[in-house]
């Protein structure tokens, strides 16, 4: 179990207290709208986590179905959806082996998941990566969209992918199977510095909180490449 693994299993209230300050400008919506219509149309959103797109939809899908595969992270989603009222089906699941008929979907989104699989099966990501974007396809109706979500980096001034690893992945999503890429930022704004370096720390590790201390980050700069494809 890698660092990342351990997060999604032990500290799901952490995360979602941490993404609960992100993307301070909004960017995130306006992105995935640029991508295609959202309102009225029946969503799948993969590696779903603690609910970050479904709370940021709100009642726009006409159906959405979160699926992740943590429990734990899922559990953390249902408190969550308890609080703004929402009642949308959680699905513990692979996002390789999807348990959902074909052509479900007029969107499916994998947000800030698919990217773990180059680590975790590094001497054949291609392969493990393959499966899930051919149930992405599987699961999407003709005319719909597929997206992805991915970091282009924590803690910087300018975008870019953080690892060699990542931008291998990149570079292959958009000349394999056709996404197109922009970036916006979704910086994190907290109350103080104490509060921003309390907030990531556990995640992102202490380079970063050491980082946020030197610049006095209250507002910590952030990322997201966002990858869409018509299908």
């Amino acid at each position: 179990m890698d660092h990342f693994e351990k997060i999604y299993a032990s500290k799901a209230d952490e995360y979602h207290r941490m993404i609960a300050v992100e993307d301070v400008d909004g960017n995130l919506l306006p992105a995935l709208e640029a991508i295609t219509l959202l309102k009225g149309r029946r969503i799948l959103d993969l590696g779903s986590g603690t609910g970050r797109l479904p709370l940021l939809l709100g009642g726009q899908p006409a159906i959405l179905v979160a699926l992740d595969l943590n429990y734990p992270m899922l559990a953390e989603q249902a408190r969550q959806r308890q609080e703004v009222g929402g009642s949308w089906p959680l699905v513990n699941g692979d996002m390789r082996w999807l348990p959902l008929e074909n052509g479900c979907f007029d969107v499916v989104i994998a947000g800030w998941a698919i990217g773990h699989l180059r680590g975790w099966f590094a001497s054949h990501w291609k392969d493990q990566m393959g499966l899930i974007f051919e149930e992405m396809q599987r699961m999407v109706t003709p005319g719909g969209a597929l997206i992805v979500l991915e970091t282009m980096t924590t803690g910087s001034t300018q975008p870019a992918p953080p690892t060699e690893g990542l931008a291998e992945y990149y570079q292959w999503m958009e000349t394999q199977w056709g996404f197109q890429r922009q970036v916006i930022p979704t910086d994190y704004q907290f109350a103080d510095l104490e509060q921003a370096v309390a907030y990531t720390e556990f995640f992102f590790g202490p380079e970063l909180a050491k980082t946020i201390r030197e610049n006095k980050w209250v507002r910590l700069p952030e990322w997201t490449g966002v990858w869409g494809k018509s299908v």
